[in-house]
């Protein structure tokens, strides 16, 4: 198994959003806001190859969109999918697998692109996973997460013949939204590959977990979207149930710390992985490092 980085620029939230109860005297040290009180966030994908299977994890936000979405959240960077693909000798028609943490417009929205008048599959090749429970929850949006749900990135994967689902064959070692760290399904797309079920951001995302170079590697989406998330009571206002979102990072945090797993980050605007230590203050991150480091 080889893993890769891939990112697919930078984008500007709220950070009051961000960072839900703490003060902004506070947040604003460790992710310091523009003059409109937006933070920058990157949108870093993870590529698996092993064997025949090419697996993208997430996809970044595309390029669809019209001018006027796409400038309330400031796309910048040089990066792009097809570029960070490209350096490493890949091309979107070669990737098998498309496994999309949940469906929020940050991690989905390069999964379709517009071809004339028609908004067709990225990876024409590949299948493209979610979790059927998840799904559901995208495609019938409260009032409050619809605005992070779009029709135009999920419906065409709906329609595309391409949609797979994880949990096709029931393997959850776990009731979906018990206290504690989140819950597993084992050997999804392919042995070796997992999936850890997260209930407070979102209705089931996926954590995807490996064994890689003798560690576990967790890709840990917006369970901790960047390094200055690790304390407690640091969850965003973006979560949907933020105290069992608090128990689930405090119950994993624990168990990352024991297991000397390596995280990826993919929001940190700076950090791409680091190892949970324990301190005085609780469980806090390590030096950040590089995928390529490992």
């Amino acid at each position: 198994m080889q893993l890769y980085t891939i990112k697919t620029g930078f984008f500007k939230l709220d950070g009051g959003a961000m960072f839900g109860v703490v003060p902004k005297s506070i947040w604003n040290k460790l992710n310091p806001a523009d003059g409109n009180n937006l933070c920058t966030w990157a949108m870093r994908c993870l590529l698996i190859e092993d064997g025949g299977k090419l697996i993208l994890v997430d996809n970044g936000i595309g390029n669809k969109q019209d001018a006027k979405f796409l400038g309330h959240y400031h796309l910048h960077g040089e990066d792009t999918l097809d570029s960070s693909l490209a350096r490493l000798g890949f091309h979107r028609d070669d990737i098998t697998d498309v496994l999309l943490t949940h469906l929020h417009f940050d991690h989905c929205g390069g999964s379709i692109v517009r071809e004339g008048d028609r908004l067709i599959p990225a990876f024409r090749n590949a299948h493209y996973w979610s979790h059927s429970r998840h799904w559901k929850w995208a495609t019938e949006p409260n009032e409050r997460e619809k605005a992070s749900f779009l029709k135009e990135n999920i419906q065409p994967i709906g329609e595309s013949g391409q949609l797979r689902f994880v949990d096709a064959a029931e393997k959850a070692a776990g009731a979906p939204g018990t206290a504690g760290a989140p819950a597993m399904l084992r050997d999804v797309i392919m042995p070796g590959l997992s999936v850890r079920l997260a209930e407070g951001h979102t209705a089931a995302m996926m954590l995807p977990q490996v064994e890689y170079k003798g560690r576990t590697l967790v890709f840990i989406a917006d369970l901790l979207p960047s390094a200055g998330h690790f304390p407690t009571p640091y969850v965003m206002a973006y979560d949907m149930f933020p105290l069992t979102s608090l128990v689930e990072k405090k119950a994993f945090l624990e168990e990352a710390a024991a297991g000397n797993y390596v995280l990826f980050f993919e929001h940190d605007p700076v950090i791409e992985c680091t190892t949970p230590v324990r301190t005085d203050k609780g469980v806090r991150p390590g030096p950040g490092f590089s995928l390529s480091e490992l």
